[in-house]
């Protein structure tokens, strides 16, 4: 009569279930939404099937929220037809490096504040950045300081981008 559907069977062990099946479409989905995240140039290093270059290029063109998670799917559809791994790699990649960027940026931001607080720290600067035009960065931090008045608060202005920008020129 009912016969109950055993998961140890071994003749169906072999193929993945259901879920998993969907958490892997998912997966290439979003690795698909990545791709076409990343630079035309960056696509162009990719050896990609014409069908997945007009998926991604449709993709990008839709603006319809409705139709862009149409034309997501259908991208995702797309992406089970190629060898997903150098496509992580490329987007790991850049992610990877928009971190570093990022990280960076963030050092640079601590830097700015010291420089403002603490005039130890302008020697150290000059100490690594022995190329920097020290009288410039001294003329920037001492706007910077008259600027903010020593409230962090008020730290927007002119002179202080003005010395986050000198800083990032050094380093880069």
């Amino acid at each position: 009569m009912n016969e109950r559907i055993d998961a140890d069977d071994p003749e169906r062990s072999d193929e993945p279930s259901k879920t998993q099946r969907k958490i892997e479409a998912r997966a290439l989905r979003d690795l698909g939404q990545a791709l076409a995240a990343l630079s035309v140039g960056d696509r162009a290093s990719l050896d990609l099937p014409e069908t997945l270059r007009d998926a991604i290029e449709r993709y990008n063109a839709t603006r319809a929220h409705g139709a862009k998670k149409r034309e997501l799917q259908y991208l995702g559809k797309q992406m089970r037809r190629v060898d997903p791994a150098p496509i992580r790699e490329l987007v790991e990649a850049r992610a990877a490096g928009r971190q570093a960027d990022a990280a960076h940026l963030h050092r640079l931001e601590r830097w700015r504040d010291r420089l403002i607080e603490d005039d130890e720290a302008v020697t150290e600067w000059i100490d690594d950045h022995p190329g920097c035009d020290v009288q410039q960065l001294r003329s920037l931090v001492r706007a910077a300081r008259r600027e903010g008045g020593g409230d962090p608060e008020q730290r927007q202005g002119k002179s202080y981008r003005a010395l986050f920008r000198f800083l990032r020129e050094s380093t880069g």
